[in-house]
């Protein structure tokens, strides 16, 4: 390989490591396997969605997806976008309050929660920090809840998406109004 080619390749690595870091406040340390930390929720908007690819090999397709013309027409059900790895389930409905919105946390997937229509107010705690458990991880449904209040509320409204890792407990669908949102499931690699 040339040094010009390198040197092109090294100052990619070098920038999707920066933006990664710059956009979502997480770190890793290999050394001693830290899980990621954050101390906030990941929102965006659906036009910057290019600036998270560099995340997860499958974020490209999820947001090719997501930027579907019709979606907003797309019945209430599960899409397969890429077997089990990658899939999305619409869903429009009336939303509850703060009180009644649990946080839930996964182990198998992320979630990219994008709203459609209406507002999601969402509540977001570290998972390392919840310890009152409500249900006990479910590992058929990739789920467990937790009695623990979350440390932020953010509303994400519509035309904007929020990245949840397995390390973001969060409280969804909580709104005076409907919702209409796409919420894709990733596998963690």
């Amino acid at each position: 390989m040339s040094t010009n080619r390198i040197s092109k390749y090294l100052q990619v690595v070098v920038i999707s490591c920066t933006t990664t870091f710059i956009l979502t406040g997480c770190s890793i340390n290999k050394e001693t396997e830290k899980p990621m930390t954050r101390d906030h929720i990941i929102l965006d908007r659906l036009e910057n969605a290019e600036k998270y690819y560099a995340m997860h090999p499958d974020f490209e397709k999820v947001f090719a997806f997501l930027r579907q013309s019709n979606l907003a027409e797309l019945p209430a059900e599960r899409y397969v976008i890429d077997g089990e790895k990658v899939f999305c389930m619409i869903s429009k409905g009336p939303g509850r309050s703060r009180a009644e919105a649990k946080l839930e946390a996964h182990r198998k997937y992320i979630d990219i929660q994008y709203v459609i229509a209406g507002s999601d107010d969402m509540g977001w705690k570290p998972t390392a920090d919840c310890k009152l458990v409500d249900t006990v991880y479910e590992a058929d449904n990739d789920i467990g809840f937790f009695n623990d209040k979350p440390d932020s509320w953010t509303q994400v409204p519509a035309g904007s998406f929020v990245i949840f890792f397995p390390e973001d407990a969060h409280a969804p669908l909580v709104s005076d109004d409907e919702i209409h949102k796409a919420v894709v499931k990733i596998a963690v690699q």
